[in-house]
């Protein structure tokens, strides 16, 4: 059974039907260093190019980042996280309709991302880092994405002891909720994510899978990140996160039987076929056979 029906998101001239079909998030790292395609999208023509790649891929959000979040990465100065996303965004603002994500923790990365044409916040701190960025998301009226973590890229692998992993998780997120519509948020523009792979241990990243409809009572539509995570290398005994393509795969079918609403990866269209077959299978909706 799926939680009650959500209000449908309309952004540019999408509209998000949450529980219809599983959307996908296109993920487009303009860093030298992400974990697992640091420099594949490293300056302006390589990551415009991968965008509409994404696009033509079938991705429904193109989520651009310039702050690896890696375990361990170093925070970079705010004037270079600008220079490697807005100029992106500009430019795939003028050539593609199709809504953008910005992901950071940083409130002047958020102001400018929505001013360039960035229609999304995705805050992998949920507020937490700059609360100011929850102000930020109200005043231009824009979805926020607000994620589970403790502590920082840095640190976080070091905060992995939980009590009741899931009960934590929403706790955290409920209060994350409520703040963003205190700061004057939409409540039907907020998205949650669990946080897997950010202080989580590859043991808690399957219990989320497994138990991620523990959070449909936040009544918010979920994203879920697994694509290429060391937890998936693991199991795989696979270093290369590149090859991890199927067990991404897998990860997805369950977080769609778990009722995620967003999947955040980097192989669109692959992940595309496995969202068409996992909805058809999963979802409430009749299977449609052509």
């Amino acid at each position: 059974m799926r939680r009650q029906p959500l209000p449908c998101l309309r952004l540019r001239d999408r509209t998000f039907t949450w529980g219809d079909r599983t959307y996908i998030m296109g993920i487009l790292n303009v860093t030298p260093d992400s974990f697992s395609d640091g420099g594949d999208h490293y300056g302006v023509e390589f990551a415009v190019n991968g965008g509409i790649r994404l696009a033509e891929a079938g991705a429904d959000i193109i989520d651009i980042g310039g702050q690896s979040t890696r375990p361990g990465a170093e925070t970079i100065a705010l004037s270079e996280e600008l220079d490697r996303v807005i100029p992106v965004i500009e430019t795939l603002r003028s050539r593609l309709d199709l809504p953008i994500s910005i992901d950071t923790t940083r409130s002047e990365v958020a102001k400018a991302a929505l001013a360039a044409g960035a229609d999304i916040i995705n805050d992998i701190s949920g507020g937490t880092f700059e609360p100011e960025i929850l102000a930020i998301a109200a005043k231009f009226n824009a979805p926020i994405v607000l994620m589970h973590l403790r502590g920082t890229p840095q640190t976080m692998q070091s905060l992995t002891d939980y009590e009741d992993l899931m009960g934590e998780i929403g706790q955290f997120l409920g209060d994350r909720l409520a703040a963003a519509v205190d700061a004057g948020c939409d409540a039907n523009k907020i998205i949650i994510d669990p946080g897997i792979g950010f202080a989580k241990t590859g043991q808690q990243n399957l219990t989320i899978l497994r138990e991620l409809d523990k959070l449909r009572s936040l009544n918010c539509p979920i994203l879920v990140g697994p694509s290429r995570k060391s937890f998936i290398g693991r199991i795989l005994q696979q270093d290369d996160p590149k090859q991890r393509l199927f067990g991404t795969a897998a990860a997805c079918t369950a977080a769609i039987a778990a009722s995620a609403d967003i999947i955040r990866v980097h192989d669109v269209r692959e992940m595309s076929d496995v969202c068409r077959v996992a909805d058809a299978i999963f979802r409430d909706s009749e299977l449609r056979l052509s």
